[in-house]
């Protein structure tokens, strides 16, 4: 267990700064570049977790498929990419303690429910195969639907937003 402690650190670690440079840089694409590493690392607890469907999911959906249509929204858009100064409002150094507020309470509100809880040690974990096989038997057509739906959309917004 010693090793996965010292790999959550690290990971937790480039996760915090990763996620302090999403709120801190000027330049939108670089404050998404940043989420990529946060997600990632998000996807690397993940595995440390050995939930590796969930990791697969995460990279999948919210790395490939949230990020891409998040950078070819600011792409696609006629907004100035770059440092932009007018992003910042005179309210910002309020954001600091009420994070910390919502820190501190979401910190109780997780030691209250969970408390010495620990995860099952006799093998009756649900396995990736179980997890696949209930999702994508059942569900695959509905999956592949949603995936043309979400194609066209993109090949739409690229026909609007283009110049003739």
């Amino acid at each position: 267990m010693v090793a996965q402690n010292i790999g959550f650190a690290i990971i937790a670690t480039i996760m915090v700064i990763a996620a302090i440079r999403v709120v801190t840089t000027s330049n939108v694409v670089h404050a998404a570049l940043w989420l990529v590493v946060v997600l990632a690392g998000v996807a690397a607890q993940y595995i440390l977790l050995a939930a590796e469907f969930v990791a697969v999911t995460q990279v999948l959906v919210y790395i490939g498929a949230v990020m891409v249509l998040f950078l070819f929204g600011t792409m696609l858009t006629r907004s100035r990419i770059g440092v932009n100064s007018g992003l910042n409002n005179r309210y910002s150094n309020l954001g600091i303690p009420v994070a910390m507020v919502l820190f501190a309470a979401m910190s109780l509100a997780l030691a209250d429910s969970f408390g010495t809880e620990k995860l099952p040690s006799d093998g009756s974990l649900v396995t990736t195969q179980q997890i696949s096989d209930q999702i994508f038997g059942r569900y695959l057509l509905p999956f592949w639907a949603l995936s043309f739906v979400l194609l066209a959309a993109v090949i739409g917004a690229i026909v609007l937003a283009r110049k003739d």
